[in-house]
């Protein structure tokens, strides 16, 4: 069992997760499936990457529940702002194939652009 962090809501997240920084996408699916069959339980991802259909592939592959995996994906700079994040949200969600995401970033916050 990954050892996890109890957040203030109840949710936990684990505290150690594996990241896909310059994973290669045609590579992506079945090392996110090796981690998981080590005992990773986070996996984290952004769509800059351009890797997160692998992310979905190696969490299928794995056969593990949706919900034993901990998802996080982070929205790139061009798409900040209340409408341009909501579509890259649904993007993301689309490309990796999951219905929901346990965790979703703003990759670098740049308030000087005033789109929040």
């Amino acid at each position: 069992m990954t050892p996890t962090l109890r957040l203030h809501d109840g949710h936990r997240i684990p505290k150690l997760g594996f990241g896909l920084w310059q994973l290669p996408p045609d590579q992506t699916g079945g090392l996110v499936n090796a981690a998981l069959e080590s005992g990773y339980r986070m996996l984290d991802g952004a769509s800059i990457y351009g890797n997160e259909a692998g992310l979905g592939q190696g969490i299928r592959a794995s056969g593990l529940p949706r919900e034993e995996v901990f998802v996080t994906t982070k929205v790139w700079n061009e798409f900040q702002g209340f409408d341009s994040t909501l579509r890259a949200v649904e993007e993301s969600l689309a490309r990796i194939g999951v219905n929901y995401l346990d965790l979703c970033l703003i990759h670098w916050p740049a308030p000087r652009r005033n789109r929040y």
